[in-house]
């Protein structure tokens, strides 16, 4: 029997996890999640009748076996596309239609945390949520994880880390097992370079009439990065109303990221009320927020030290081990993984 540990519940540990169900017969998977949900960054929010993707956005459609993985797989059920087209803007609040849209912009009627809790559903792996690991422990060649209540899981054949890249690193400090190993591989993970973003979620009782879903800051020399319509996905929002997620700029994010919320949002809100020329959206209904501290790796990691790891059952896996900060890149890495780890169990 294999005995595997998933230390977060993020795209990348979802279709490594589904790809080690169908693969390996007399696994047993154990998924530890810090937080209350699932998909990490892909995440989710209702309230009331309104659905709010607010950290990635969609998913694209760049990568054949995750268009497969959503289109073919899993069941299309639900799977909905973003038409309008995503516009630019300058440092100085310019805006211009962007380039010719090309592949698909994908989500779910109920948001895009739809595509970890469907690979889940697929899998007879056991999840925990609110359960944060704390520290990896090696002991006589196999791996046991310790939550912060002090609870131990395992012991596990084979770890999969899926955290954030300085979290990680973190992880991989706590561990006693070979130190030349670990230093050269905490060094190369701790090195992944991130971007902070804050995010605001602004609620209209009243429609936008614009040509566009979404705008980004194509200079990284503005206040806001980025700026999406939540109407334009199908189901989220009710007619008549409308939602932005406004993503801030890393520097922005940065300066205000431990500011009372409400003062953030409130100057937020101008600085999009100004670069949308529509002095209304000064003033949502609600709002919501969320700070994202490691948002997205601006870079890659070099894998010949993870390669290393694996060969001690320690695997990492997301985005930033697959060196794209994108949705599509993080289920492509999972499902990698997931097949190296199966191959390897042969």
């Amino acid at each position: 029997m294999r005995r595997i540990g998933v230390v977060g519940a993020g795209a990348a540990a979802a279709a490594a996890t589904y790809v080690l169900s169908e693969t390996l017969e007399d696994a047993t998977i154990t998924v530890l999640e810090k937080s209350g949900g699932l998909c990490g960054r892909a995440a989710t929010r209702r309230r009331d009748d309104v659905v709010y993707d607010y950290g990635a956005n969609y998913v694209k459609s760049a990568d054949e076996r995750v268009t497969e993985l959503l289109t073919g797989t899993l069941e299309t059920d639900g799977l909905v596309e973003i038409d309008e087209p995503i516009w630019t803007f300058d440092r100085s609040g310019r805006l211009s239609p962007g380039r010719e849209n090309t592949g698909h912009k994908w989500t779910y009627r109920r948001g895009l945390t739809q595509i970890a809790k469907r690979l889940f559903d697929r899998t007879d792996a056991d999840v925990h949520r609110r359960t944060r690991v704390e520290r990896l422990i090696r002991d006589d060649g196999v791996w046991r994880l310790e939550d912060a209540d002090g609870a131990t899981w395992g012991p596990f054949d084979t770890v999969l880390l899926n955290p954030p890249a300085p979290q990680t690193a973190d992880l991989l400090r706590s561990a006693e097992w070979d130190a030349d190993l670990r230093e050269t591989l905490v060094e190369v993970v701790d090195d992944v370079p991130y971007r902070t973003i804050w995010t605001g979620v602004f609620h209209y009782p009243f429609e936008l009439e614009v040509p566009y879903y979404a705008l980004i800051n194509t200079d990284t020399d503005h206040e806001v990065g980025w700026v999406a319509r939540e109407e334009c996905k199908p189901g989220h929002v009710p007619d008549g109303e409308s939602l932005l997620v406004v993503q801030a700029s890393p520097g922005w994010s940065t300066d205000h990221y431990d500011e009372p919320p409400e003062d953030a949002l409130a100057e937020l809100a101008s600085i999009t009320a100004e670069l949308l020329a529509d002095d209304r959206l000064t003033e949502p209904d609600w709002t919501d927020h969320q700070g994202w501290r490691y948002a997205l790796p601006d870079e890659g990691v070099v894998s010949g030290p993870l390669r290393s790891a694996e060969k001690e059952g320690l695997y990492c896996l997301g985005d930033w081990a697959a060196g794209e900060a994108r949705v599509h890149a993080a289920l492509r890495n999972g499902l990698e993984v997931g097949e190296r780890i199966a191959l390897e169990s042969v």
